[in-house]
């Protein structure tokens, strides 16, 4: 099923550098014998390039040194010469204000590195949430042969015989140890336990759901996704991965090839039955705009009605990643929602998507379900409208409280994540179990860059009072470990003069996820007058990369991609070599 031409030496896009008799040629050759090659290692043969988005403090890549071995191996064996391309490490849990701002940096980074080298193809390495997302929208935007090659989750966490799952169980834990049910010792015992190797969260968090969304789009090797990061089968896939690549680029296999709108589809199928992360939205909006294929947030509301969760892993179910890959990983889950698939869509191993699940098999029922006996009915995420979010607003109901699915309550709002934190826990806040938490400029303007701020801490008085959720609305996102009846994504944001801007303490605020609506129940007139009072907030980065982002990125339910950076490959030219 892979294209029929066949490149030949001479086509090789790498050949521009180093096949002609001239001088530039010359140059390129001897300088690369520079670094002690001979030139039959490199010239007539793919080059291919192995983006590597590792640094020491990217917790979830530390593994990436070794495998960028066994990628080289697969490639050199493979007739292929490597070559490793750093590129910008977007570690998530020490970047701030957010990785999420850093993503489209990364994009450009990539498709400008592999545009600017003698590159025939690429091995691009990811999994700490916002790196997937960004390798592939560079790769796409390239749009030259392309592997994926995902991190893999951590071992599962272990604290006195208890499984933990990372980010998930630390909420649980930090809203005891707020209240004092959990001492200084239990916290220190936890903090040990959770993170026990490399790799990314175990749980179905952002990098899980974007590792899953990755294999389900075909841009990795079948059952790839969600092997444990310090597994030896993760080794032989990165040799398999670095072989693939040299294949790949005299089949001219590229990732418009495979990144197609039924792809986007399966991968909004598998996002929805795995109970993926709510960022998964963004950045498939993101990535399908830069293949040129058009996706909007009632296509996912289309696309989830149907397709019921399927896995049961934290924070929707019980299990982790470790146990979802025994139990036969991804394929055995796509086997499962074949009926709801495009099977014949192509993938970077040359086969079809029913050629790549047509033998897996589940190997642990309670892990992975059937269609017929679902973890929930309902799928993973739902797209709301109305009055408060005109652009739109996503929840995760699977992770939410069923009470709150339908809900109407006075507003408690915040003007920021500063304030949140100063007020949250005073003893003399205004709330209740049926409050809705709001808060403002936490957007892509606001934050800046969007950050995970969306599941709003609940109230130390109503933690006390054995309350555990509470309708919360902000403009930002949430990790994918997170849970709760979080509104996030509101758009526009606030920071650009959205309805959210104009919300005040004491309005009520109507939710109703069956209906798909988010409403603020203020008279109209009453919002114009506060609409001509509002003034935009103050920035607090003004400088550099950070006043780029303010001034291009676009709003959550358009991928918060930069404004030009839409549109299908092909309209950047080729450099000038002589």
């Amino acid at each position: 099923m892979t294209n029929t031409h066949k490149k030949k030496p001479q086509d090789l896009r790498s050949n521009r550098w180093f096949g002609p008799d001239d001088l530039r040629s010359f140059g390129h050759r001897s300088r690369a014998k520079q670094m002690g090659y001979w030139s039959e290692e490199f010239v007539g043969k793919p080059v291919i390039g192995i983006v590597n988005t590792w640094n020491d403090l990217n917790t979830c890549h530390s593994h990436f040194p070794e495998r960028i071995k066994d990628i080289k191996r697969g490639i050199t064996a493979a007739g292929g010469f490597p070559v490793e391309l750093p590129a910008l490490s977007l570690g998530e849990q020490l970047m701030k204000p957010s990785a999420m701002m850093y993503r489209n940096l990364l994009a450009m980074e990539v498709e400008e590195t592999l545009r600017s080298y003698p590159i025939d193809g690429a091995v691009v390495m990811g999994g700490c949430d916002k790196t997937t997302p960004g390798v592939l929208m560079g790769a796409a935007s390239m749009n030259i042969p392309t592997i994926y090659v995902p991190a893999g989750p951590m071992l599962r966490g272990n604290w006195r015989g208890k499984t933990l799952g990372s980010g998930t169980d630390v909420w649980k834990y930090w809203d005891e140890r707020r209240i004092g049910n959990v001492s200084d010792e239990t916290w220190s015992g936890i903090e040990d336990g959770i993170a026990r190797s490399p790799g990314t969260c175990m749980t179905m968090g952002t990098a899980a759901t974007l590792m899953s969304i990755a294999e389900a789009l075909g841009m990795c090797l079948p059952g790839a996704s969600c092997i444990p990061a310090v597994d030896s089968n993760h080794n032989r896939m990165c040799y398999a991965s670095g072989a693939r690549a040299v294949e790949m680029v005299w089949e001219d296999l590229k990732p418009t090839d495979i990144l197609t709108a039924e792809a986007f589809d399966n991968a909004i199928a598998v996002d929805m039955a795995i109970g993926g992360s709510t960022n998964a939205i963004i950045h498939l909006i993101a990535l399908a705009r830069r293949v040129g294929v058009p996706l909007d947030l009632e296509h996912f509301d289309r696309i989830a009605a149907g397709i019921p969760l399927l896995a049961c892993i934290q924070p929707s179910g019980e299990y982790l990643m470790e146990d979802f890959y025994y139990a036969g990983g991804l394929p055995a889950l796509m086997a499962q929602l074949q009926s709801r698939l495009h099977l014949n869509v192509m993938t970077v191993n040359g086969s079809t998507l029913n050629d790549n699940i047509k033998d897996a098999e589940v190997w642990r029922p309670e892990v992975i379900r059937s269609l017929d006996n679902p973890v929930q009915e309902a799928g993973g995420t739902a797209v709301l409208r109305g009055t408060l979010a005109p652009g739109g607003a996503i929840i995760k109901p699977t992770a939410a409280d069923p009470r709150l699915l339908k809900h109407s309550g006075p507003a408690l709002v915040f003007e920021s994540i500063a304030d949140l934190k100063a007020r949250i826990d005073d003893d003399d806040l205004d709330v209740t179990a049926d409050t809705v938490l709001v808060m403002k400029n936490g957007g892509p303007v606001g934050g800046p860059g969007m950050p995970e701020w969306g599941m709003l801490p609940i109230p130390k008085k109503l933690l006390e009072q054995g309350v555990r959720d509470l309708v919360r609305i902000s403009d930002s996102r949430m990790s994918g470990t997170s849970y709760g009846a979080c509104i996030l994504h509101v758009s526009p944001e606030a920071a650009v003069g959205g309805p959210l801007a104009l919300v005040q303490t004491g309005d009520i605020i109507e939710v109703d996820v069956s209906a798909r609506r988010l409403d603020l129940m203020v008279d109209p007139a009453e919002l114009e007058r506060r609409r001509s009072a509002w003034k935009a907030p103050t920035p607090r980065h003004t400088h550099g990369y950070a006043s780029l982002y303010r001034a291009h990125v676009t709003q959550a339910d358009q991928g918060c991609d930069f404004d030009f950076m839409n549109g299908a490959p092909g309209s950047t030219p080729e450099p000038d070599i002589y």
